[in-house]
């Protein structure tokens, strides 16, 4: 399952990029990270992170990320490894007044049709997560300049 999401945030991606490389802050604006923590030393390519996943508000479970595409400030990916698979991209690209910030997410489930049916039924949800994820980081961005 696909799911897409593009905001405009306020800051220049340099700027942009600083919030979103930054791992353990991320919990502070996207609502359906309970925590995520960096393992070992390495945060940009190649980087692995546990990640706790909330599921209607409640943490559910927690899950490894891997970056596998960083290109400061334009593009970063990473891998899902856990009860959720696909990968993750985000784009920024400078526009005027700020960044235009692209989400794309390439999910799947294990379960065969149960999963996907899981996944298409959350859709809604994390189509809203991730709306409302640009939306606190444009906030926090306007508030730390």
């Amino acid at each position: 399952m696909r799911i897409a999401a593009t905001g405009t945030l306020p800051a220049p991606p340099e700027r942009v990029w600083e919030v979103l490389a930054d791992w353990e802050r991320q919990a502070a604006w996207m609502p359906d990270v309970a925590w995520m923590r960096l393992r070992g030393g390495e945060r940009g390519l190649g980087a692995r992170l546990d990640v706790r996943t909330k599921v209607f508000g409640v943490p559910a479970t927690t899950d490894v990320m891997v970056v596998t595409g960083w290109e400061p400030p334009r593009r970063m990916e990473v891998e899902h490894r856990g009860t959720v698979t696909g990968w993750g991209e985000w784009l920024l690209e400078p526009v005027a007044g700020g960044t235009r910030f692209t989400w794309v997410e390439e999910l799947t489930m294990p379960w065969g049709i149960a999963g996907e049916a899981a996944l298409r039924a959350y859709f809604p949800v994390q189509r809203g997560n991730m709306r409302r994820s640009i939306r606190n980081l444009a906030a926090l961005l306007a508030r730390t300049g």
